[in-house]
């Protein structure tokens, strides 16, 4: 039993290799890229629209609330970001019903990317939102004996959400294959329903958990307001 799709070897040459890991994840970018084409080709701008665009739009709607809920102003400034992390990596947990398939968030490598994306995009929207200088003095509140362990915790946080995402995902591939040889076909098909509900939360928990970052890195601070004049009696 491979523990990871990068043990999967298609093709090798030197120390260049082809694992499962490469191919999946870009089969599953050009899937997204493919079906996002073809979802949005018809949308209208027109009081009489389609029941699909009726659909999608409820769907964007409850995932712009979503990150509105994490504490995001202007949810529509990082839908881009956060709802591509989602179908990705939901869709990966999808596709495992597929023969042969095995999920790319099975493998440490593509976690760690994912966590990297959401490390760089913190600062990133963080600057935006507030400025270099803004943003800079966020690690150093609420005073500079702060600054270490902000920093810590940047890392600390980037690293904890590619080993929870990687652990969840390959811990529910590695059950269904043991039970797969020691069980009758019947409960193996009922953990794996089990296990696509569960890499649904995780798509949702990892996004979610973007988003508060995200939304930690965008407050800006804000002066308390000065008293007005006392009321006359």
């Amino acid at each position: 039993m491979r523990l990871s799709p990068d043990a999967l070897i298609f093709w090798q040459h030197g120390f260049l290799k082809l694992n499962a890991t490469i191919v999946f994840t870009w089969g599953l970018m050009l899937v997204l890229a493919l079906g996002s084409r073809l979802i949005t080709r018809k949308l209208s701008t027109d009081l009489k629209r389609s029941r699909w665009q009726n659909l999608l739009e409820i769907i964007v709607t409850g995932i712009e609330k979503q990150i509105a809920d994490a504490g995001l102003r202007d949810p529509k400034r990082y839908l881009g970001f956060l709802g591509t992390l989602f179908l990705f990596i939901a869709t990966a947990d999808l596709c495992t019903v597929i023969p042969g398939y095995e999920p790319p968030t099975g493998s440490l490598s593509t976690t760690v990317a994912l966590a990297l994306c959401v490390f760089v995009a913190v600062p990133l929207f963080g600057i935006w939102d507030q400025g270099m200088g803004g943003y800079l003095r966020s690690y150093t509140e609420p005073t500079v004996i702060m600054l270490p362990f902000n920093i810590i915790s940047e890392l600390s946080r980037t690293l904890a959400l590619s080993v929870r995402l990687f652990g969840n995902m390959m811990s529910g591939v590695m059950i269904i294959g043991i039970l797969l040889t020691i069980t009758p076909f019947i409960f193996p098909v009922v953990m794996t329903a089990l296990g696509l509900l569960t890499g649904m939360v995780q798509a949702y928990i990892f996004t979610i958990l973007a988003a508060v970052y995200i939304a930690a890195a965008t407050r800006v601070s804000k002066p308390d307001p000065e008293p007005g004049p006392a009321p006359k009696t």
